[in-house]
């Protein structure tokens, strides 16, 4: 969504670049720059007024500090500016001391309210909770449908006594729901309303009459991030009208140009709590103004793909891995599909690698990429005997022939498949060598990196273990050959460090079991 907006303040702050300090005509620039990027953004004007000018006010004359230079500086003020219009701090839920707590939904229709009581739902459960859907929007078509069929995509129970479609009084559907979680000892009521394509009195005295119904721990507006400059009209009168505690952005996903999202928490003064980032139920989570503004800025958002990481990743998994790799087992196509899988499990790969620091300079090849590019991998994984998963040498033509056929790919593709995969052995097979020779692994000039030590690293560590190395004097390396030689010979031994038997020695010496002496040639 912020794609255009990042893209506009990328290039504005590389014109910096090179600068010992900021003058009061490249602050007036720089100003000009974001002022435009956000109003093509359709930020609210009072929220762009506000901004620039504290950025002018920061910006203004400030020298080089330490190791930033100017556009490092802008980046560090316009990052905090954007934090601080986000909200600033991430705002959590209120949970009720007693419980249910209780969540209305408000907003208007199609925002996505009914979806997303079913991902706050889900999220909740996720979360350790028990929570349950109530549908008190018993106006629109289907709408007591849809979320039964959300609430059980999302293993959440729904409360929902009458059918809709215009049938029952949402007020007393409410508060009927709160005394069924009460009996039935669910922790949180998630309570659906209705809503209308535009603001209107009917839509308001109904939301009013749910909230004095309920008491509601937290009144939630829903806001569909793709109106642009209506969202801080249609917030501004929900703000007026029934009063809300926070707001949840919906379709952050979609193309639009995201100035919903930097507007409504100045114009409302109500902070934005949760983001809606697609059409999946797990694509949802707790707005972090900090992330959102790096991301905005092209500088990551590390920490949320962690945590992705960490909810997609199986702990058992990683354990049995780690015990493989210690064992020195090789690296299969079974330990692949599963890697494979957990990285589906976090979600969109596009999303993922634009968490990723300075990936905006990768837009195109990112928007590029085709994701089913894992279908037809896994395809061709499955379409392979137990025995060719464990020992992929064995993949002759014949069985490569088979498996394209089976997976409905051509030979080529498995070809390409099965050559991306031995390289992924030979780096896995070049880690384990690497850490058991005590040296990093693919670094040149490293210990246990190709190249290895120097020469001169060789000669120490010759000199430590108390060998001395060849001369480069031709004359002088035969005379060290010949005196080498020379102490062979002169030193009695076998090959297992005995004692010569032909030098006169006597075996009893050696107090050797009974008959062992002809394995010593007497």
């Amino acid at each position: 969504m912020f794609a255009t907006l990042s893209d506009r303040l990328t290039a504005t702050f590389k014109s910096l670049r090179g600068k010992g300090r900021l003058t009061e005509a490249d602050v007036d620039a720089t100003v000009r720059e974001i002022r435009r990027a956000l109003l093509d953004a359709d930020v609210a004007l009072p929220v762009v007024r506000d901004f620039t000018t504290r950025i002018r006010e920061r910006a203004t004359g400030a020298e080089v500090v330490g190791h930033l230079n100017p556009a490092q500086q802008v980046v560090k003020i316009v990052n905090e500016e954007l934090v601080g219009i986000l909200g600033g701090e991430t705002r959590r839920l209120r949970f009720a001391k007693n419980p249910p707590t209780v969540i209305m939904l408000a907003g208007l229709q199609g925002a996505g309210k009914t979806t997303l009581a079913g991902k706050l739902g889900r999220w909740l459960k996720g979360n350790g909770n028990r929570p349950l859907l109530v549908a008190c929007d018993l106006q629109r078509p289907n709408a007591v449908n849809q979320l039964q069929i959300t609430g059980e995509r999302a293993g959440v129970d729904v409360f929902a006594p009458e059918p809709g479609n215009g049938v029952g009084d949402p007020v007393s559907v409410a508060r009927r729901g709160i005394e069924h979680a009460k009996h039935h000892h669910y922790d949180v009521v998630v309570v659906d309303t209705a809503g209308r394509t535009g603001v209107d009195a009917e839509m308001m005295q109904q939301a009013i009459d749910i909230r004095a119904a309920v008491q509601p721990d937290e009144v939630l507006f829903v806001l569909d991030a793709m109106i642009g400059q209506d969202a801080v009209a249609t917030a501004e009168a929900f703000r007026d009208g029934v009063g809300f505690d926070g707001v949840v952005l919906t379709k952050l996903d979609g193309d639009a140009r995201g100035g919903a999202a930097l507007s409504v928490r100045h114009v409302t003064g109500q902070p934005v709590m949760f983001a809606s980032t697609g059409e999946k139920l797990d694509e949802f989570e707790p707005f972090h103004p900090d992330r959102m503004a790096s991301r905005i800025l092209d500088m990551g958002d590390v920490l949320s793909l962690i945590e992705q990481a960490e909810k997609a990743f199986d702990a058992d998994q990683a354990q049995a891995m780690a015990a493989k790799f210690a064992a020195d087992e090789d690296f299969t196509l079974d330990d692949f599909l599963q890697q494979l899988q957990a990285v589906r499990n976090m979600g969109s790969l596009k999303k993922m690698l634009g968490m990723l620091p300075g990936m905006a300079q990768m837009r195109q090849q990112l928007d590029a990429f085709d994701e089913r590019e894992f279908d037809r991998i896994e395809a061709m994984v499955r379409s392979m005997t137990p025995l060719e998963r464990r020992q992929p040498k064995i993949m002759n033509g014949s069985r490569r022939a088979r498996v394209a056929a089976g997976c409905g790919q051509s030979v080529s593709a498995v070809n390409d498949m099965l050559e991306r995969f031995g390289q992924a052995q030979k780096m896995m097979r070049s880690l384990k060598n690497g850490l058991g020779g005590g040296g990093l692994p693919g670094i040149p000039g490293m210990p246990g990196g190709p190249g290895g030590a120097s020469k001169k690293q060789k000669a120490r560590i010759a000199a430590a273990k108390g060998k001395k190395g060849k001369s480069g004097n031709p004359a002088k390396r035969a005379q060290q050959e010949a005196a080498a030689a020379e102490k062979a010979t002169s030193q009695p031994g076998s090959a297992f460090g005995l004692p010569d038997p032909s030098k006169g020695f006597d075996p009893a010496d050696l107090n050797l079991p009974k008959g062992f002496d002809k394995y010593l040639g007497q």
